[in-house]
């Protein structure tokens, strides 16, 4: 049976899927065809249940349009464990300076657009793809930029400056790690198969994370521009024990972000976080 999985060409992505792109791990019954895409796009396809699994923000998911064509699985997240997406800006400027700033962010329905809302609801934004973010903060087109992926270690390239860590801030406010994004099965393939596609790409992950320098030396050739240091760094921040399974704890924190989103009127209604 022919499955799309589709995700993000970065470097955490690629470190987690290698052994599936490789051939490293069985994939039973299943032809995994890859399909690579930015996290915004990933969400707004999601949105019309275009692959049989595909990373999805857990901001996306929120919306009733992926639920009612996605399961979440355990299996696959990124989740900020103290850390996260970062706030950034030409000049030194405290948190509270972000009243009434214009901040670039990668898209609306990435889950650091929602965390960014609920810290601050009085910022104006503006969306830019995620890559194009630093160097427009550094050309002065705004006066701060939300930074995911490989920019959360790269900035200072630029001499932008730290303004607020978000997974830190919500550590702070919560307790627990901020989770960022995960995978999602069709619910059309139903609860089985979808089982046996939780466990092949569990096998995944333990044989990049088993096989360190293999899978990394593929993952950076999506690094745009990290050096192996970093490189290590940001697949160790965003490829570790969560990814293998959130967990109970894992799952009650998506829940919990979910519950903050409605109580703060940022989602449409209530959510239920359902895994299978």
């Amino acid at each position: 049976m022919d499955i799309t999985l589709a995700h993000s060409p970065d470097a955490d992505d690629a470190f987690m899927f290698y052994a599936l792109a490789a051939g490293r791990v069985d994939t039973g019954p299943f032809r995994i065809r890859h399909v690579l895409g930015d996290i915004q796009s990933l969400n707004e396809a999601a949105r019309e249940g275009c692959h049989e699994v595909t990373a999805v923000s857990f901001h996306a998911y929120a919306d009733a349009r992926v639920r009612e064509r996605y399961a979440l699985l355990s299996v696959g997240a990124s989740v900020g464990d103290g850390y996260g997406p970062i706030v950034v800006s030409r000049r030194p400027l405290p948190p509270e300076g972000l009243a009434g700033a214009t901040v670039l962010v990668p898209g609306t329905l990435t889950t650091a657009y929602l965390a960014l809302r609920l810290f601050r609801r009085d910022v104006t934004t503006r969306t830019v793809p995620f890559d194009r973010i630093p160097e427009a903060v550094a050309a002065g087109a705004a006066e701060a930029g939300l930074l995911i992926h490989e920019g959360q270690l790269t900035y200072g390239d630029l001499r932008l400056h730290p303004v607020v860590d978000l997974g830190a801030w919500w550590r702070d406010r919560t307790g627990g790690p901020l989770p960022l994004g995960g995978n999602a099965v069709r619910r059309d393939l139903g609860r089985e198969r979808a089982a046996r596609i939780a466990a092949a790409l569990g096998a995944s992950v333990r044989y990049a994370l088993a096989h360190r320098d293999e899978a990394l030396d593929h993952a950076l050739r999506h690094g745009r521009g990290l050096d192996r240091a970093r490189g290590d760094r940001f697949v160790g921040m965003y490829v570790n024990d969560w990814t293998l399974d959130l967990g109970d704890r894992g799952r009650s924190a998506v829940q919990r972000l979910f519950d903050e989103g409605s109580d703060a009127g940022l989602l449409a209604d209530r959510v239920t976080a359902e895994f299978w």
